[in-house]
């Protein structure tokens, strides 16, 4: 595949490197302080451009009027990100743009426009705070906007109505399935058959907005 990579910063400059390592792929960066983009010309060669990638110039002598198979706007400038991926979507008709979000109270912004799918270190965190602190009995894992499904991760406790039942009797919310179940460090896909034990982990994917409903059935109510 062909990437084009905006924003040299900690996140774009490892993205572009374990692409380039990976061996398949043809990658462009770009960045725009010349400070940081000469240490990364001295590193990835001709790789990375200096430019402004909000600049259709910028972009265009990137190669994105090829198009790329992927554009991702990776800069720590929200903004930036949101233009960069207008340009690459409506402009040059990119099939798959992908957007850092670096400040969630922008994340509306973004699904306004449409774009999706992005990224978040901050809401990342949360999801992985979430999952280590046993307070948290539903932890979203992701989100897939563009198919408006999300994946959560549940613990069964020994008190919970669905502790000690199969899925099939399980009624579950509209828009939602089980997908796997985690238990003594061993996976297994959950089918109908599939009987829940206290201390399981349970991976879901279901509709947003759904997940009291799947509270009610899996944990205590």
């Amino acid at each position: 595949m062909y990437l084009l990579i905006a924003g040299g910063g900690k996140v774009g400059a490892n993205f572009a490197r374990l692409l380039l390592q990976d061996g398949r792929h043809e990658v462009t960066l770009i960045e725009q302080r010349r400070d940081r983009f000469e240490r990364l010309e001295q590193e990835l060669e001709h790789h990375v451009i200096l430019g402004d990638a909000t600049e259709i110039h910028v972009l265009e002598r990137a190669g994105i009027a090829r198009p790329p198979d992927v554009v991702a706007a990776l800069t720590g400038d929200d903004e930036d990100n949101m233009v960069i991926s207008q340009l690459s979507r409506e402009k040059y008709g990119v099939p798959k743009v992908i957007a850092r979000v670096n400040d969630p109270r922008n994340q509306a912004h973004f699904d306004l426009l449409g774009v999706s799918p992005t990224v978040s270190a901050t809401r990342g965190l949360m999801a992985l705070i979430e999952h280590e602190v046993p307070e948290h009995d539903l932890v979203h894992l992701l989100e897939l906007r563009k198919e408006n499904l999300e994946i959560v991760e549940v613990m069964i406790d020994e008190d919970a109505p669905a502790a000690g039942r199969r899925v099939e009797a399980l009624d579950l919310p509209e828009g939602s399935r089980l997908i796997s179940i985690m238990r003594n460090g061993r996976s297994e896909i959950a089918v109908g058959s599939t009987e829940l034990h206290a201390g399981d982990q349970v991976l879901a994917i279901l509709q947003p907005g759904k997940e009291d409903e799947l509270r009610r059935v899996l944990l205590k109510t």
